[in-house]
């Protein structure tokens, strides 16, 4: 076989060699990086197909449809490490790699797979990584989402964008929920989860601490849901919602997974905790202001995307991770009586769903 041909041309159905991926390893992208994975499987389903992760991610890995193993290797993001990266290069070299799609335009991100030798590594053209990459792809700037980047290196080259890409799944079996609940001593009715955390304060939505006191007030569960970095706002949903929120922030994304999995409904800002809530099926609400719905929401789609609607602000989306103008209007502009109806609407409407 031409190993050109492995992603710039038809499917050889004989090539049976691994394929890795090396993703962007945020949350909200890593989740993303799933419509990757089901693009090469309906391209090479013959070829197994596996993920470098850091240790933070890795738990994702467990509930992805077609990926054969996470390779966890953290490296760090301010320096090289190059003694981290000769060995992570000779764990690849172990695994036989047929080819790697880095999707990342950094060099750093290329040194392992370039180290490792893997035959064919794609990427966009970028950050000097020439000699690093040998499968080169251009026009990425002209790809309007990140989405669509990431994706069409699991393409042939030169390939035109489908009308839509497959939506990234995370499958949870039932009993993993029944024990989880039953773990933490939650009761088997629809609870509403929070997402009050986001990475850049200016997607953050500040008025979950009088939702979740509404929510209670209207007889429902609600949980608080985020890493260490969301404890301080969980503590402020808590002291507002009373005995009807419980606490469940923490070290471990899969306690994350497995709270979204169970929820009635997911409340998020623009995070990764929204993409995970999506491609669970979970019922979505996502809260936006600086960010474009379009560009940043997930795939799957959303029960409801929250913006506000009363004024048409000109900074908006500024894609900053701080407020420079308008105080924040964005997000302060959206009350939380509204969320909150739109909330039970949602879930009447996923109650009806279950009852027809």
């Amino acid at each position: 076989m031409n190993r050109d041909s492995q992603l710039s041309g038809s499917a050889d159905r004989s090539d049976t060699r691994p394929i890795l991926i090396v993703p962007y390893m945020w949350i909200g992208d890593f989740v993303r990086n799933h419509t990757v994975v089901r693009v090469l499987k309906e391209r090479w389903p013959n070829r197994p197909v596996d993920l470098l992760t850091t240790s933070l991610c890795a738990p994702l890995v467990d509930y992805m449809p077609g990926v054969r193993a996470g390779i966890v290797w953290d490296l760090p993001r301010s320096r090289l490490a190059v003694g981290r990266q000769f060995g992570l290069a000779k764990l690849l070299r172990e695994r036989n790699y047929g080819t790697a799609l880095v999707l990342p335009r950094t060099w750093k991100a290329a040194i392992a797979p370039a180290l490792a030798g893997i035959p064919e590594r794609v990427g966009f053209v970028g950050e000097f990584r020439f000699g690093l990459l040998n499968r080169w792809r251009w026009g990425e700037k002209k790809l309007p989402r990140f989405i669509d980047k990431n994706a069409a290196l699991a393409q042939p080259d030169g390939a035109p964008l489908p009308p839509e890409w497959p939506v990234p799944q995370l499958r949870v079996p039932a009993e993993d929920i029944v024990r989880w609940r039953q773990a933490n001593g939650l009761s088997a009715g629809a609870a509403v989860a929070l997402a009050p955390g986001s990475v850049g304060v200016s997607k953050r939505w500040t008025y979950y601490p009088e939702a979740a006191r509404l929510l209670v007030e209207r007889g429902l569960e609600v949980w608080v849901v985020g890493g260490p970095a969301e404890k301080g706002l969980a503590q402020e949903i808590v002291a507002a919602g009373g005995r009807g929120v419980r606490d469940l922030t923490g070290t471990d994304l899969r306690n994350g997974v497995l709270a979204m999995a169970a929820a009635g409904v997911a409340i998020s800002n623009d995070s990764g905790l929204m993409h995970i809530a999506a491609a669970l099926g979970t019922p979505t609400m996502g809260i936006f202001g600086p960010t474009s719905p379009y560009l940043w929401a997930p795939l799957n789609g959303l029960a409801a995307t929250v913006v506000q609607d009363k004024s048409v602000l000109s900074c908006q989306p500024c894609q900053s991770t701080i407020c420079k103008m308008n105080d924040h209007r964005c997000m302060r502009d959206i009350a939380a009586s509204e969320v909150v109806a739109i909330a039970q609407r949602v879930l009447s409407e996923a109650s009806a769903r279950v009852t027809t």
